[in-house]
């Protein structure tokens, strides 16, 4: 019998921000938690009598979550913030430091307010280095960190993976880690506890084996010259003959005899000689040449079943359309008895491995953006039992207490 997931009963107010801290969220809010998004307040639009939302944020990651407008700047506005924290369990804080502390909501106001609490602060920079103050981006987080130094092709300026390494890797998905961990801490303890995370040592602490292999000759070269950096022609990416492109990461032995076969390569002494670097130029050049013989679907007949390592490097668009390609988006890890919540849309009985639930509009390929004070409301009722007009009210387009409330 499937339980409910592993985080339903925990609240969380998640401060509204972009990217890393509103992932955190997402992991939380997957897996069963209760989001509530905090967002700017705006005179009339938010929280008004009419039916009409106001235009939502640009953050898409905002599934199984719900939103209030708060006034930060006005003493109400905080007032109702720190009643909402004895009765929350994490409070996400996607700032730059200070601006909580110039809020009146440091840590230690949350945690007088509430000793359980869990507090989750995401930064860029570390709190205590030299960029500390400084404004950012993904790219500048991982660039201090030495992370980005060991990316790109030979001859190349660095390449960014994106915003992937940094906001979600070492930013979101950290951060996400380190409130678990407090999270195990308090049912010892009983005492909640700040967690403090940064991309920078974030993004850090993934390369942690690659930057032990620059010490080998594994990864000892100039960037783009090693064996998992595309510097080997037997781990790197190869054009086929309509545009697409071939995966191969056949590093052991009998991994690159199967390749080489498929190929039609065998018998040549290659096996013996694939060590030297000084055959790699040559051999990259002879897999170039032959990738481009045949279309992607061609080699994939040819490897498909194989142990070559050779697969098709497929992109988004076809893993959303293509039924045969399994693009169905999954919970990151199977819980077999408390799954966290579905993404793709399938029926109730669907396996555990694919999430528990209907799934989502979408499937995760789409995001749907949050209006400020969209289904808060209904959060507060859930959470507190709190209504409008009997435990709080709209003051300049944000939530207030009213006086006279008490739980």
């Amino acid at each position: 019998m499937t339980a409910p997931p592993p985080l339903t009963g925990l609240r969380v107010l998640e401060f509204a921000g972009l990217a890393p801290g509103p992932f955190a969220g997402l992991l939380l809010a997957d897996n069963g938690a209760s989001v509530l998004r905090l967002d700017r307040a705006m005179i009339n639009p938010t929280h008004s009598s009419s039916s009409e939302l106001p235009p939502p944020t640009n953050d898409l990651l905002t599934r199984h979550k719900s939103s209030i407008a708060v006034d930060l700047k006005s003493a109400s506005g905080i007032a109702l913030v720190k009643s909402l924290i004895p009765h929350t369990d994490i409070v996400i804080d996607p700032f730059r430091p200070g601006v909580l502390e110039k809020l009146g909501l440091g840590p230690g106001v949350f945690l007088s307010l509430n000793p359980r609490i869990i507090l989750g602060r995401m930064t860029g920079f570390r709190r205590d280095g030299r960029y500390k103050d400084m404004a950012g981006h993904d790219i500048n987080y991982i660039a201090v960190s030495g992370a980005l130094a060991m990316l790109g092709r030979k001859g190349d300026k660095p390449l960014p993976p994106a915003n992937i390494l940094g906001d979600f890797a070492g930013g979101g998905a950290t951060l996400f880690q380190g409130i678990l961990l407090a999270l195990l801490a308090r049912e010892k303890s009983g005492k909640g506890q700040v967690v403090e995370a940064n991309m920078v040592d974030g993004s850090a602490y993934l390369v942690t084996l690659p930057r032990m292999l620059m010490k080998t000759p594994m990864w000892d070269r100039p960037r783009g010259e090693n064996t998992l950096d595309s510097g080997c022609p037997y781990y790197d990416t190869y054009e086929t003959k309509d545009g697409q492109y071939m995966a191969v990461g056949a590093l052991e032995p009998q991994f690159f005899a199967e390749l080489i076969k498929g190929l039609g390569l065998a018998d040549r002494g290659i096996e013996k000689t694939r060590n030297d670097r000084n055959t790699w130029p040559e051999l990259k050049a002879a897999f170039t040449r032959l990738f481009l013989q045949k279309s992607r679907s061609e080699w994939e007949k040819v490897f498909d079943g194989t142990d070559a390592c050779c697969t098709p490097v497929l992109d988004y668009r076809e893993l959303e359309t293509d039924p045969t390609r399994e693009g169905d988006q999954r919970p990151a890890v199977t819980l077999r008895d408390t799954p966290g919540l579905a993404l793709s849309e399938g029926p109730l009985s669907r396996d555990p491995a694919t999430g528990q639930g209907p799934g989502i509009d979408g499937g995760s390929f789409s995001g749907v953006m949050l209006s400020p004070g969209e289904g808060g409301e209904d959060t507060l009722k859930e959470w507190l039992g709190w209504k409008r007009g009997k435990d709080f009210e709209v003051e300049n387009g944000g939530l207030v207490r009213k006086p006279s409330s008490k739980l």
